[in-house]
């Protein structure tokens, strides 16, 4: 059973729970960014969020106690890998998806006269 968050801990767990969602939508905008604007450069951007998210993550882990569990400490550790590679295999399927979309223009629409 996991121990209940101690008071003095109260503000980590907020502010790392609020740093999670921060640096993982970071990550995930600046990944996609820089993918759809073809603009390298903003790739180590997003890894830098990333390492704020897994910094965040680690910290919240300790301060809910959530690493005196095994069964937790692989739950963090598979969300940590998870959200990683989704970006990577979200992109990979749209363009996947989208490579063989017909062109606006040889779609034939027909008019009603």
């Amino acid at each position: 059973m996991i121990e209940p968050v101690e008071l003095a801990n109260f503000f980590t767990v907020f502010f790392s729970a609020a740093s999670v969602i921060l640096f993982g939508a970071g990550y995930a905008l600046l990944f996609a960014w820089s993918r759809v604007s073809a603009r390298p450069r903003l790739m180590p951007l997003a890894y830098a969020a990333y390492l704020g998210l897994a910094a965040s993550v680690i910290t919240l882990g300790l301060a809910a106690n959530l690493f005196n569990s095994g069964f937790w400490t692989f739950i963090v550790l598979l969300m940590l890998v998870g959200y990683l590679l989704a970006p990577h295999a979200v992109w990979h399927l749209c363009v996947g998806t989208h490579t063989d979309a017909p062109a606006a223009e040889s779609v034939k629409l027909t008019q009603p006269r």
